[in-house]
């Protein structure tokens, strides 16, 4: 039962983080990921690029920013220690 669950610790994610209690839209998210440039936490490891592509992709026609992406940068060690790497996109019409 354990190993099951155990594989949802490297799932990727969009990191974009509501801020509880903030009221100036400026500052109401925090995180890499805006609505036009989606940045996506992942592990190299045990998620293949495919769904991560399609993670950002969600992400931008979810904001009506776009419906493809385009890969900008990648990065290591700035999410987690489970999932470690970014990679930013570039939302397109």
């Amino acid at each position: 039962m354990y190993a099951i669950s155990a594989c949802s610790i490297f799932n990727p994610y969009v990191d974009r983080r509501r801020e509880a209690g903030v009221r100036d839209p400026a500052h109401l998210y925090i995180g890499a990921s805006t609505p036009e440039e989606p940045a996506i936490c992942y592990n190299a490891w045990a998620t293949p690029y495919s769904e991560v592509k399609k993670l950002a992709e969600d992400e931008c026609k979810k904001h009506g920013t776009g419906t493809s992406v385009k890969p900008i940068k990648q990065t290591s060690f700035t999410c987690s220690v489970l999932v470690p790497n970014h990679i930013y996109f570039k939302c397109e019409k």
